[in-house]
């Protein structure tokens, strides 16, 4: 009996070690990392990925995300500023805890950090996002805006509470309404919609007759610069054409002058050889000439009848008798039969 005792105090013994052995040992997956607490305290201690050993009963351990995770915010509430309550079906956010920080974010906000830094926060952002927005604007004007101005305030706050909490993405799908009000706030929020909806049509129909006022005042300043244009080449045509005309004046001008100047100079010349040829001795030498020219010359003291106009003071001459004589400059006239030549001596 003793020794079935001592067995049975082995077996124990063995069976409490091998619990205490197996409660020591843990593993860390890969992409977390482990902290421990020790009678509720958090100890100062991590551990990386991989099997570790702690105080079996009294030392338990979480381990915490450190890569890409999603949190899904399901059924978040919206007020908007006219009352009406929208509801959000899911809200992801994508966020990742860096490895080094995560000590003093369990330390602060334990390893649930999610809930208290992720998931209250966008319900709480968001609600002060529509607070501030009416329905149009939250389901229309400010739609595209609202998850990256939801990033941004989370990622602000993270950064001041929480430093090494990084938000990656963050999405946000459709909204439904609730009827929480009366009949008639929704009623007049739907009219505030529709009132928003005109006066976006209005501005529309604005902008495209302002549109084609632009189009059509373009339209009529390019007709009066093509006019304009068109115009002046009218003019640079007779413009031009003035030119080449008072051009061809000019050199006919030219012409008919230099012509004029070197008939002017020609008879200029002539008239001034003239003058210096019309000396005594040239016109005596002319009247040589012209007598030598003559093939037949009559002397005597009167001209005959034949070579002067009959008159009654006119006689006929009778010392000639018809008779050729030879010329007697003693005798005062000579008269030539070839050109009718008659000159008296001493006379020019």
């Amino acid at each position: 009996p003793r020794m079935a005792q001592l067995g049975a105090i082995a077996s124990i013994i063995c069976a409490i070690g091998g619990a205490a052995l197996f409660a020591s040992v843990h593993k860390i997956e890969e992409g977390h990392t482990g902290v421990y607490y020790r009678g509720g305290a958090l100890l100062t201690t991590t551990s990386n990925p991989g099997f570790h050993l702690m105080m079996p009963f009294i030392t338990n351990f979480k381990s915490v995300q450190t890569t890409l995770q999603t949190d899904e915010v399901k059924n978040v509430p919206c007020g908007t500023s006219g009352g009406v309550m929208i509801y959000f079906d899911r809200i992801e956010v994508v966020n990742y805890l860096v490895p080094s920080a995560v000590y003093d974010i369990v330390r602060n906000f334990t390893a649930d950090y999610d809930k208290a830094l992720i998931f209250n926060k966008v319900h709480h952002e968001l609600n002060q996002f529509c607070s501030v927005h009416s329905l149009q604007e939250v389901y229309i004007g400010l739609f595209d805006q609202i998850d990256e101005n939801l990033k941004l305030t989370l990622q602000e706050d993270l950064t001041c509470m929480a430093p090494g909490l990084i938000i990656q993405v963050l999405g946000r799908r459709h909204g439904r309404r609730k009827r929480q009000q009366t009949n008639l706030r929704e009623s007049l929020e739907a009219e505030k919609t529709k009132l928003l909806i005109s006066a976006q049509t209005q501005k529309v129909v604005e902008k495209e007759a302002e549109t084609e006022r632009k189009r059509a005042v373009i339209e009529a300043e390019k007709l009066a610069q093509v006019a304009e244009i068109k115009f002046s080449q009218k003019v640079m045509e007779k413009e031009t054409e003035k030119r080449i005309s008072e051009i061809e004046d000019g050199a006919f001008l030219a012409k008919m002058k230099a012509r004029a100047d070197a008939e002017f100079y020609t008879a200029e010349r002539a008239a001034e050889a003239n003058k210096l040829k019309l000396t005594p001795e040239y016109l005596q030498l002319m009247k040589f000439q012209a007598i030598a020219a003559n093939s037949k010359i009559y002397f005597g003291s009167k001209i005959p009848q034949m070579f002067v106009d009959s008159g009654p003071s006119s006689t006929k001459a009778s010392d000639t008798d018809g008779k050729e004589k030879r010329r007697d400059p003693s005798q005062g006239w000579s008269y030539g039969a070839g050109p009718m030549l008659a000159t008296r001596w001493g006379e020019r």
